[in-house]
């Protein structure tokens, strides 16, 4: 199998069935594959062939679709964009992977400029929903013709997605084709994808879980219905109109589901299945949400984008309220058939059962490593084991119970901040002397930013300087949401390092989270 195959199966076996809808406009199989191809032509004619890097910052919709399989079409790697990055990050990211082409969205056009002249190694930009510029996209889909398919797969190079580094520094993930193609089959597997099914992809397109999902949902020639972004009413509306089957939402997009004023006017029958993901579910909107949507199946799914992302799942079978199976409801489920998984100590030997770990996995989903990054790739996957950074243990039957993330994640609605990331950022400002970034719990968005900030000895510093000063130079979900300005030097363990279980009791029992 290679992933673009699945388009002339398309126009072979439903020729004139839905393969997106977006808002009143739906694409059959043989209009996506005709839009493909030539898009694929387009690309072409501007230079970009096999190995070559082509970049997209755009909302979800049919040319984020277009954009998945035209690159691949003829040999080259996607590197999807996140849209709430800022202008640095995505100069960052730009000059790192030296991408040919751009594809931007008419709601990122003001941001074209700056990134033009932060990189200057950018041959062509291509502008969505533009007509006057002489590369709209929809005028280089008539001007050219179709191309045949370069049919890459195996370890050829697929795409390039970032994610927050650790060092302060996005790292590229490099995924194969063959990468995605074993998520891709894990997925409709355990996710219970059919042809009949109608898929809604509300998530990013530019995170793995959204563009995994894409690709599965797609392979079995399922009817995908996009939305631009996640938005509650918005997502009510999709599923009562287009009668969708399934969905992924992270829980506090599902919190936000339940909290909707018209909820409970929709008509949600046609939902059967719900996957979620990105941080555990908390028990009492779990417990809601089987209450409230009786007919979903929900399931679990635990990953990361260097897992493609899939590496775990706990099916519908397992989120019951009582009965033998409800204890396991808590973990995060069991190895996919693709994957497999130990607990290790920090020697990376395998630990007893119950014993808390780092959770280790190896397969064929198992990303190829960090793009330029050979060292930090080998450190990662030392030993032919993708070290998650993750603490957890497993239990007797094989269930995975995550205890802790071991590397300074921060988990903030969907997105994932490394604290390393924001403490260099607040390093940057004139003032500060000391800093360290921990994660303080939110009812609704799982954990917030939160800083503890020493500034320099006779200086006066205060929340608002930092706050404003990280939205200069980071995302504004990275951004600290609260400040405390100390006077006496953050506690250090024996090894000299910051001892931020401590600054999170401190910030807790202050009453700061």
């Amino acid at each position: 199998m290679y992933l673009t195959q699945v388009l002339d199966r398309g126009v072979q076996l439903k020729p004139r069935h839905p393969a997106l809808v977006c808002g009143t406009q739906t694409l059959t199989w043989t209009a996506l594959h005709h839009r493909v191809t030539r898009l694929a032509g387009a690309l072409q004619a501007l230079g970009v062939t096999s190995g070559d890097r082509v970049a997209m910052l755009a909302d979800n919709g049919f040319p984020y679709v277009e954009f998945h399989y035209a690159v691949a079409w003829i040999g080259g790697v996607i590197v999807p964009l996140n849209t709430r990055l800022s202008d640095p990050e995505l100069v960052y990211i730009l000059n790192d992977c030296t991408p040919m082409v751009l594809l931007i969205g008419p709601e990122y056009a003001g941001r074209r400029a700056a990134l033009a002249v932060g990189c200057p190694g950018l041959q062509a930009v291509i502008a969505l929903g533009d007509v006057t510029d002489p590369l709209d996209y929809e005028t280089l889909l008539a001007r050219h013709a179709p191309v045949l398919d370069r049919r890459r797969d195996g370890q050829d190079l697929y795409a390039i997605i970032y994610t927050g580094g650790t060092t302060g520094r996005p790292k590229g993930v490099a995924l194969s084709h063959a990468n995605l193609v074993a998520n891709t089959l894990a997925l409709i597997s355990v996710n219970e994808f059919t042809e009949e099914m109608v898929y809604l992809h509300n998530s990013p397109l530019f995170h793995t879980s959204g563009s995994a999902r894409l690709l599965a949902a797609v392979s079995v020639l399922a009817t995908n219905v996009i939305l631009p972004r996640f938005e509650p009413a918005a997502v009510l509306a999709a599923i009562t109109r287009h009668r969708v089957t399934h969905i992924i939402l992270v829980p506090t997009m599902l919190n936000r589901l339940l909290n909707n004023p018209a909820f409970d006017d929709c008509d949600l029958s046609s939902l059967t299945h719900c996957v979620y993901g990105a941080s555990i579910m908390p028990e009492a909107l779990l417990r809601r949400a089987l209450l409230q949507m009786p007919g979903v199946r929900f399931a679990h799914s635990y990953g990361m984008t260097e897992l493609s992302p899939a590496a775990t799942s706990l099916p519908a079978k397992y989120h019951v309220l009582e009965g033998p199976l409800a204890s396991k409801r808590k973990s995060i489920g069991q190895a996919i058939l693709t994957a497999e998984i130990r607990i290790a100590d920090s020697a990376d030997q395998e630990l007893p059962r119950g014993e808390v770990g780092e959770i280790q996995v190896r397969g064929p989903m198992v990303m190829q490593g960090y793009w330029g990054q050979p060292a930090l790739t080998a450190q990662t996957l030392r030993g032919g084991w993708m070290h998650t950074g993750d603490a957890a243990y497993m239990d007797g039957d094989g269930f995975i119970f995550l205890v802790d993330r071991i590397k300074d994640m921060i988990i903030t609605g969907a997105e994932n901040v490394y604290s390393g990331e924001v403490e260099n950022a607040i390093h940057e400002h004139p003032k500060v002397s000391e800093c360290a970034v921990i994660g303080l719990p939110h009812p609704d968005l799982v954990e917030v930013v939160h800083a503890v900030v020493v500034p320099l000895a006779g200086v006066t510093l205060t929340e608002a300087e930092i706050i404003d000063h990280c939205r200069l130079l980071i995302a504004r979900y990275k951004c600290p949401r609260s400040v405390e300005i100390r006077q006496t030097p953050l506690p250090l363990s024996g090894t000299n390092k910051v001892l931020k279980t401590e600054l999170r009791r401190q910030a807790l029992a202050a009453g700061t989270g």
